[in-house]
């Protein structure tokens, strides 16, 4: 088996492989350009996140600064809102539905370390792969760790770690990040605290 293959599956491996980080380095070289550009810069940006990611769909807006470990193992659906400083640690493939919103600050990792000490410190990694499903929000400094899976219309909270799946239509907080309760016709009638939707559509 080839350390890529080793890589996908999911098994440990060592990540200073010189042509891993030679093909690295051509996706932060892309992500640098990214980052520097200006607000003015739509058309551009799209172009870029179009060659650094695996999947973009339509009508997706991407704040910056943006961090990936790579880019190529991302792929957005279409409409999907990254608001600043978004790192994907995308060793693994990081999939994420139509519709999604993420705070600013959001980490979503697929790497991790082994626990014995001794493999760690030759640098020995592993990579399981991250779902977030459609509609789902993603609340301003929330964590969501490798081979989780966040269910469809979910809402995590802001600061959340996210170390196990979250089922569908839930708002979620907390570390470790639980289910608060189910999504309810309460939330057709109001959208912050007391204060009513109304006729807003």
């Amino acid at each position: 088996m080839s350390l890529r293959e080793e890589i996908k599956d999911g098994r440990l491996y060592y990540p200073d492989e010189e042509g891993l980080l030679a093909e690295q380095r051509q996706y932060m070289l892309l992500l640098k350009e990214l980052n520097g550009l200006g607000p003015d810069d739509g058309a551009k940006k799209s172009a870029i996140l179009k060659e650094l990611f695996a999947e973009i769909g339509k009508d997706c807006y991407v704040e910056t600064p943006l961090y990936c470990n790579w880019g190529k193992n991302v792929h957005f659906g279409n409409r999907v809102y990254a608001n600043f400083c978004l790192t994907l640690v995308d060793d693994a493939d990081i999939f994420v539905g139509d519709d999604v919103m993420f705070g600013p600050n959001v980490i979503v990792a697929t790497a991790g370390h082994p626990v014995w000490p001794e493999l760690r410190r030759k640098g020995a990694q592993y990579n399981v792969p991250v779902k977030i499903g459609n509609n789902v929000w993603v609340g301003a400094g929330a964590i969501i760790l490798p081979g989780v899976t966040v269910g469809d219309d979910s809402v995590i909270g802001a600061g959340s770690v996210v170390t196990k799946d979250i089922p569908a239509g839930v708002v979620a907080v907390g570390n470790p990040c639980k289910v608060l309760r189910e999504i309810n016709e309460k939330d057709k009638e109001f959208y912050y605290k007391d204060r009513k939707i109304g006729d807003f559509k």
